[in-house]
């Protein structure tokens, strides 16, 4: 699919084979403070989730893609989630792996995410929730055009501190 193929990356939908990376993101504690989770995945949940991740993303409301190069290496994580298509919007969520960060490859699959669902999911708005201290992430958002809309104080609990959360999104026009 051309509209998932940018210069540098492209989308991917997930595969069996992805079981020991979304393993590892998937426990990770240095990111269940981004992603809401407190508890370990099991690889036979994991493995269900990939078995399922064939449903129509008019049931499941999300669609999670892998962001890989032209080698297939994987790259990161992308993410549309809590699909509304009575409003048509969606939230984002993107992870990249350590190594590969400030490369560029974010902003090109964030580009190609907001593409896709400006074209093929006719929605009409993005959103997502950035923790306040989370700068990096803040401004590849707005470098997308994403706008801060919202301040959550106190939101998210995480190590017995509370952080701000910031609510950014993008009216695709």
């Amino acid at each position: 699919m051309n509209s998932l193929k940018g210069k540098n990356i492209f989308l991917r939908a997930l595969e069996l084979e992805d079981i020991n990376y979304l393993f590892s993101i998937e426990n990770n504690e240095k990111y269940w403070s981004i992603s809401d989770s407190q508890i370990p995945f099991s690889k036979y949940l994991l493995n269900r989730y990939l078995k399922n991740s064939d449903m129509d993303i008019y049931e499941a409301k999300q669609l999670r893609l892998v962001i890989a190069d032209f080698q297939n290496i994987t790259i990161g994580l992308i993410d549309l989630f809590d699909i509304d298509f009575k409003n048509n919007r969606a939230g984002v969520a993107i992870i990249i792996n350590e190594k590969m960060r400030s490369k560029g490859f974010a902003k090109e699959a964030l580009e190609l995410l907001i593409k896709y669902s400006k074209t093929h999911l006719s929605l009409h708005q993005l959103y997502c929730n950035i923790l306040e201290d989370n700068t990096h992430s803040v401004n590849l958002f707005k470098s997308v055009e994403f706008k801060q809309v919202g301040l959550k104080k106190d939101w998210i609990k995480f190590d017995g501190k509370y952080k701000n959360e910031l609510l950014l999104q993008l009216i695709c026009t």
